[in-house]
């Protein structure tokens, strides 16, 4: 008798802390739930109200079906989560593994295509379009996929792939397919993807000047002391977060340009001589 009283307070104990431990989850995640809303407000001109954002955005109904899963798996529950993702992916196209490590203010814009790797990390405030794939290559177990740093933007159709870190505030242009590490700051283009181009301070001259040659010796970037929220060195939550996709650097005409100059330059220098 005084061992099943014994036990029906352990019952009643777990059961007690089972429920507080419960509503704190239920806290953090409406907590979530605003911010995810509110990011996409911020981001999405289309976006008029919230009220359209929970009933008609994809993209949200997948980060929060990817939060309710991930919940799932981290508590013991890895079947019933991939059952919750498999459902999410059929009902908005977005593949993303519960066990994939998410961080806050994801916005995935029209989610269609989307794939998110198991072991992939994901920093705060990122922004993923149509069709971006952040997958791993080969049969490696452990750490196979990206690491996606903060205020990183990944335009439509781009390809992460492998076990490397994606610094924060850099952004892979549309059809790209990165293969290897990108600094912070860092605008890649092109298949495989290279950096074009080093947001490094806020003026426009080293878009063109400096940062695709060197943009560590780049002068103004070392002399710069602006620290408003135009200068997307020191820019957090939506202020650094960059979606502009078209104004992107042409590689090859940037190398076409640059030859043209040497010509002129060794022309200029000919003539000199002769």
């Amino acid at each position: 008798m005084l061992s099943q009283i014994k036990w029906n307070r352990e019952r009643i104990r777990l059961y007690g802390g089972m429920r507080i431990f419960y509503i704190l989850e239920c806290i953090v995640m409406f907590d979530t739930m605003k911010e995810d809303i509110r990011c996409i407000l911020d981001r999405d001109p289309a976006a008029r109200n919230a009220l359209e954002v929970f009933f008609c955005y994809p993209g949200y109904h997948a980060v929060r079906a990817y939060r309710r899963a991930h919940w799932l798996h981290e508590h013991g529950f890895p079947t019933l989560a991939r059952f919750w993702s498999e459902w999410c992916r059929f009902r908005t196209g977005v593949d993303i593994h519960p066990a994939a490590k998410i961080g806050r203010r994801l916005f995935i814009d029209h989610a269609a295509g989307v794939v998110v790797g198991e072991t992939t990390v994901i920093g705060d405030d990122v922004t993923l379009y149509q069709g971006a794939t952040l997958g791993g290559t080969g049969k490696d177990s452990g750490k196979r996929h990206p690491t996606i740093g903060n205020h990183v933007t990944i335009s439509a159709g781009a390809a992460v792939l492998g076990p490397f870190t994606v610094g924060d505030h850099a952004k892979i242009g549309a059809g790209a397919v990165v293969l290897s590490e990108v600094p912070p700051y860092a605008t890649v283009v092109g298949v495989p993807g290279h950096v074009v181009r080093m947001r490094r301070c806020p003026y426009a001259a080293c878009d063109s000047e400096c940062c695709p040659g060197q943009p560590d010796s780049c002068p103004r970037a070392k002399t710069c002391k602006c620290r408003g929220e135009c200068c997307p060195r020191f820019s957090d939550g939506e202020a650094g977060v960059d979606l502009d996709q078209v104004n992107l650097p042409d590689p090859v005409q940037m190398q076409i340009t640059e030859l043209l100059r040497r010509v002129e330059m060794l022309e200029k220098r000919q003539e000199t001589v002769l």
